[in-house]
């Protein structure tokens, strides 16, 4: 399968007042340099902002029947639990929680914006304020004052929802209360999907809907119940698809938002052949002659898996299949249509600078193509016949780091497994796959994981390929294969091992190479031996 991609707090909070008070410029992030324009003449008439106002004093006001003493009380507990942790747990016992809840949906703009940049700072980084603004039905308040037209309220909206969502124990409650709405009120007008079909964002709704995706990124790698209900809420995937589609057409695959948007497909299509519905499963399983068996398995007696013939039978099968499935996909539809396939490649060969985008789109892959399924065959042969997509992950694999490396290898590793046509794919990947094993003490090894994955591509390749097995003696591969083999020090590097111990069994099976392998100083025990 894939890892899921999950994502932490994003620095959401709001400013300190006081640093804008006092200096014209913000820590944090840049939304709320406008959020306080007004605002100057209001700490103005408090020598030096805040200087005759404290914490209990500051919740008092929150209660005040003046607008004008709420918003002074709001701004302080933004501006002094901006970083003052001491602070937040001191607002909390004065109550400060329930009272700000109430002002999210005050009839006064200002008040709103205050309470709300308050409360961003007020659950940032802190575990119980979070759990207390949900106990006091903060959710629903939220919800509600994400309808209004202001596009400063919504960012701190969408902000404290992202960053409720760090939370692992709130992210189903937060699905279940937050999903329908955000994806009406937010996803689906923002990501371009509405009537315009473009994506038409100012800076403000810029900022909204990356908040939204962060959100919708963390709740992904919740629950097994959570991914289910995302991939069911009217709307979501779609919004997903059409944007990361859109950003691609006009040259942004780099935007962070296309980041949190590949995230979220990355997750929903973890398990995904096991967890979509059986109707939509038994349609991609297609008809089978042989209850236990693969296409492959209809083959045997008739021609060998590689000759033209066979190739031809798998071809006409896949079609047919093609046929079935939706040419218009709907919602989670989308995970698995064969067209994803081509948006995961396009990033992957557009995608320069961003490598959470593109390892989260080898991450997607990896899942689709995962496991014994027909349809994970079906996709595979997809991607390295009919999209090339070897090329580009190689690419990848060139100058990856280890999380990287941990998608892109499981990838490979899966389109090996599935791949019709074995020496073809020796020849492009034997030789890039070895250069990242280890072959001595002093070599910088990839995670043990990566080196399990590279084998098992080496494995599926040799034993349906005598070139695989030429290129790995041709290419400095069984040395290394030997170092990992007798490297036995940890749990870890045990597991690679055996792995190397089964490629190196398999490729003695190949006789016409055994003169090799003795140039090469190695004997049949060498081979044989666990």
């Amino acid at each position: 399968g894939g890892a899921f991609l999950g994502l932490g707090e994003h620095s959401s909070r709001a400013p300190s007042v006081r640093s804008l008070a006092e200096s014209g410029h913000h820590l944090g992030e840049p939304r709320a340099m406008e959020m306080y324009n007004g605002h100057s003449t209001l700490l103005g008439h408090h020598a030096g902002g805040f200087d005759d106002i404290d914490l209990p004093s500051a919740v008092k006001y929150l209660i005040a029947s003046d607008p004008n003493l709420q918003v002074l009380g709001a701004a302080y507990l933004q501006h002094k639990c901006y970083s003052d942790s001491s602070a937040k747990k001191q607002a909390r016992s004065l109550q400060a929680m329930p009272k700000l809840v109430k002002l999210f949906n005050s009839p006064n703009q200002e008040v709103q914006r205050h309470a709300t940049g308050a409360m961003r700072n007020l659950i940032y980084d802190n575990a119980e304020n979070k759990l207390a603004l949900v106990e006091e039905n903060g959710i629903y308040e939220l919800m509600r004052t994400l309808r209004e037209p202001d596009d400063e309220l919504r960012k701190n909206v969408t902000g404290i929802l992202w960053n409720l969502s760090s939370s692992d124990n709130l992210k189903d409650r937060l699905a279940r209360d937050t999903l329908e709405q955000l994806t009406d009120l937010v996803l689906v007008p923002l990501s371009g999907l509405g009537a315009s079909g473009v994506i038409q964002q100012n800076p403000s709704e810029a900022e909204i809907f990356y908040n939204s995706t962060g959100f919708l990124r963390n709740l992904s790698s919740a629950s097994q119940q959570t991914r289910q209900k995302m991939r069911e809420c009217h709307g979501l995937v779609d919004s997903m698809i059409h944007y990361v589609n859109s950003s691609l057409e006009v040259g942004k695959s780099e935007d962070k938002s296309v980041e949190n948007a590949v995230c979220v497909l990355r997750n929903l299509s973890y398990r995904l052949y096991d967890e979509m519905p059986p109707s939509s499963l038994q349609r991609l399983e297609g008809h089978r002659r042989n209850a236990g068996g693969t296409v492959t398995g209809e083959l045997v007696g008739c021609f060998s898996p590689q000759s033209k013939k066979a190739r031809e039978h798998y071809l006409n099968a896949d079609i047919v299949t093609f046929t079935e499935v939706s040419k218009d996909p709907k919602g989670m539809e989308w995970l698995w249509n064969p067209q994803i396939v081509g948006i995961y490649n396009r990033l992957l060969q557009r995608c320069e600078l961003n490598k959470h985008t593109t390892e989260a789109a080898s991450g997607a892959l990896q899942n689709i193509t995962a496991g014994d399924r027909r349809w994970a065959g079906v996709l595979s042969r997809l991607a390295l016949e009919q999209e090339r997509i070897l090329n580009p992950v190689l690419d990848r694999v060139r100058t990856a780091d280890h999380h990287q490396l941990r998608s892109l290898t499981g990838l490979i590793r899966n389109l090996s497994r599935h791949a019709r046509n074995k020496d073809e794919m020796s020849t492009k990947v034997v030789s890039h796959l070895i250069e990242k094993l280890p072959g001595s003490v002093g070599d910088k090894a990839p995670p043990a994981d990566v080196i399990v994955n590279i084998i098992a591509v080496l494995n599926n390749l040799v034993v349906e390929s005598p070139m695989a097995a030429r290129d790995i003696v041709y290419f400095d591969g069984l040395r290394k294969l030997f170092f990992i083999k007798k490297r036995r020090d940890s749990s870890d590097n045990e597991k690679s091992s055996r792995a190397a111990a089964s490629l190196l069994g398999n490729m003695w099976q190949y006789t016409k190479l055994h003169r090799d392998f003795k140039m090469k100083g190695y004997r049949k025990e060498d081979f044989l031996s666990l």
